[in-house]
């Protein structure tokens, strides 16, 4: 049987074609299908996972799901300008956003764009968003204090850098306080900060950033932004973004502080993308994988060994509970990863007690060792003292003939608790805490009335800096009371609380 030239050029045609429109596939793709953020793209064979795709119209996406005959895309922008079989391209990169110094006084959307209208940031460097977190052997143990200025978590509930420390509450409880309070009191300590804003609404974002200016902390913070407007790609890879800020410095060697405002709502943008790209659904309709989704960002924070730079990054991750349930799905996912939790009260908050920590269910994992020696000796039973008072003063209320011993409990833990009141943006240097907080320990305020604890308080610290100068240095210079140091203290402070009562 002859076989003809002609056909044969025409096969090898065909193969040829065929050939080409494969090699179109791996790369390329077609949109079969667009809404609500997200399209279902045919083709990209080669595309990996969190990978930036090209849209013809110049908008990107994000590669979020890789299926059998197509691939999901969730989209960074209008998709209402993306249409079907409009041609998708890969960047062979996998999303990164800028990062450096410049950033920090600015205010950018999680694609590290400035929308402060201060002008375009300049960078010469890019990291993926998406890293594997620093292995146990880089990583160091955590002893070095991260002091928030706040008494009451500085004495019971430490913070060390590299810590992961979860703010729990319902919402108006003053979660966000604590954080923007946390990073107002790093002024001078050599931290840089970053704010993560996420599904927060855009003035309550605005008033933020006010306050970080006014109180000059703008200066060393970077403020992530992705409003409650944007879409849920956006506010997806928002917290990834401000981790990856953070990780350049950490890198260098320098001290940085996350708060991520809030993970709840990461968790629900989360949840959105999974339905819309029609993943399965479990427990509360999140996702199988919404564990993994916070344990991999939170897992990059980290204390480096000192061969490896010795930098760290600090996580306050905040979460949102319905009615006070801290068993709820999100809030144990998140309290299982971190180091412990600070827990807002709605009953103490609305009771005036500001900060509203709830000391019972409070914990810092890493306790005591992110503490210096001052406040360990002051605030070593402070703890135990606030139980025993919250205890009494539970059967208090049914039984009016009470003996001396718990009348006196009752008296030490109300003035206790009156001591811990703390405005907010009045953060507080940590030797005027031991102060304070040794007036506590060796019972000097029970003599005080409730309504002049505060003022008794202020006006100690303005005899101390002003008569008691020497006193003062040698607290700083140490680090730790010692039996003299203690002596003389008492003596000092006994005679100031007599003339005080006079």
């Amino acid at each position: 049987m002859e076989i003809k030239a002609n056909e044969i050029s025409s096969l090898i045609k065909e193969q040829i074609k065929k050939y080409h429109h494969k090699m179109e596939l791996l790369d390329t793709g077609k949109v079969i299908s667009v809404g609500d953020g997200v399209a279902m793209i045919h083709g990209l064979e080669n595309a990996m996972l969190s990978e930036l795709v090209l849209f013809n119209n110049g908008i990107y996406g994000m590669v979020l799901s890789l299926e059998e005959d197509s691939v999901g895309v969730v989209i960074f922008g209008d998709d209402s300008q993306i249409k079907e079989d409009d041609i998708v391209k890969r960047t062979n990169k996998i999303v990164e956003i800028p990062v450096g110094d410049n950033f920090l006084g600015r205010v950018i959307n999680p694609l590290g764009q400035p929308i402060d209208g201060l002008g375009p940031i300049e960078s010469n460097k890019t990291r993926p968003i998406e890293r594997i977190a620093p292995g146990v052997i880089t990583r160091k143990s955590v002893d070095t204090p991260l002091q928030t200025g706040l008494k009451a978590i500085d004495s019971m509930i430490p913070i060390g850098r590299g810590q992961r420390e979860l703010i729990i509450g319902d919402r108006q409880t003053g979660k966000t306080a604590i954080a923007i309070d946390t990073i107002i009191n790093q002024k001078d300590q050599n931290i840089k900060c970053v704010y993560v804003a996420i599904g927060q609404k855009a003035s309550t974002v605005a008033q933020v950033v006010e306050k970080l200016r006014v109180h000059g902390a703008l200066a060393y913070t970077v403020v992530v932004v992705a409003t409650a407007s944007e879409m849920a790609p956006i506010q997806y890879i928002a917290p990834y973004a401000g981790v990856t800020l953070a990780e350049e410095w950490m890198e260098k060697g320098e001290d940085v502080l996350v708060v991520y405002d809030d993970l709840s709502k990461h968790a629900v943008a989360y949840r959105t993308l999974s339905l819309l790209l029609r993943r399965s659904p479990g427990r509360e309709a999140y996702p199988g994988d919404v564990f993994y989704l916070h344990s991999r960002l939170l897992e990059r924070s980290a204390r480096m060994d000192d061969q490896y730079g010795g930098g760290s990054i600090t996580a306050l991750p905040i979460i949102e509970t319905q009615a006070g349930d801290i068993s709820a799905y999100i809030p144990t996912n998140v309290i299982s990863i971190t180091d412990g939790q600070i827990f807002l009260q709605s009953d103490l908050f609305a009771s005036g007690q500001r900060p509203a920590v709830d000391t019972g269910l409070s914990v810092s994992r890493v306790g005591s060792a992110a503490q210096i020696k001052a406040i360990k000796q002051v605030s070593s039973n402070l703890k135990i003292e606030l139980a025993n008072y919250r205890e009494l003063q539970a059967f208090a209320q049914f039984g009016s003939d009470l003996d001396k011993a718990t009348k006196d409990v009752l008296n030490h833990g109300a003035k206790v608790y009156e001591l811990l009141k703390q405005k907010q943006y009045a953060s507080m240097n940590v030797f005027d805490q031991v102060i304070q907080l040794f007036t506590a320990k060796h019972k000097l305020i029970d003599d005080i009335s409730i309504n002049k604890i505060q003022d008794y308080e202020e006006s100690l610290l303005t005899y101390m800096h002003s008569k008691q100068k020497k006193l003062m240095k040698d607290l700083e210079k140490n680090k730790a009371i010692s039996p003299e140091l203690e002596k003389e203290l008492l003596e000092v402070i006994k005679e100031f609380t007599k003339n005080y009562l006079a």
